[in-house]
């Protein structure tokens, strides 16, 4: 089953297309994000830390959890140009984030732009973004069409269901 997200970008993406997926993040998540990035805030590893800034425990890496839009990236072919953040409220260990990306502008050349929407668990919105980038255009889809035939080998999601796509 080839990826959905995948088949839209070779059929032809367009504004106001939506891409909805979620991801829980662990606390494992969060330690091998920091040794990757050498950051290691307190907020993310020591509760006298937390407890001090008013959170009801350790929190994720913003940038982890802002890190979902590449999943949206990776399967449309998106070369990121600019990504603008805004975080809004903390994302503890095992809450499950849903981020939506919206298409908002698509030119001829490829070049567009879209916004991100997380929420927890809860429904509750812990951030925001804004992504500048480039679309596969006509051979690039060429090529994205030839790899889903081949099965899309290099695709570790190329079996992920996406049942919130729009």
């Amino acid at each position: 089953m080839a990826n959905p997200i995948r088949l839209k970008s070779i059929e032809g993406l367009k504004p106001g297309n939506t891409f909805t997926f979620q991801r829980t993040f662990t606390q494992q998540d969060t330690v091998l994000f920091g040794d990757i990035t050498r950051d290691y805030n307190p907020v993310h590893y020591d509760g006298r830390w937390t407890d001090e800034k008013g959170f009801k425990g350790l929190i994720c890496h913003g940038l982890l959890v802002g890190s979902m839009i590449c999943e949206f990236g990776g399967q449309v072919g998106w070369l990121a140009t600019g990504m603008e953040f805004k975080f809004v409220g903390p994302v503890y260990f095992n809450d499950t984030v849903q981020c939506s990306v919206t298409i908002t502008q698509i030119e001829e050349n490829g070049r567009a732009e879209a916004e991100a929407v997380f929420t927890n668990q809860e429904d509750q919105p812990v951030g925001y973004a804004h992504m500048t980038g480039r679309l596969p255009i006509k051979k690039e889809k060429e090529i994205l069409s030839a790899m889903e035939q081949e099965g899309d080998p290099t695709n570790r999601l190329a079996n992920e269901r996406y049942p919130l796509m729009d």
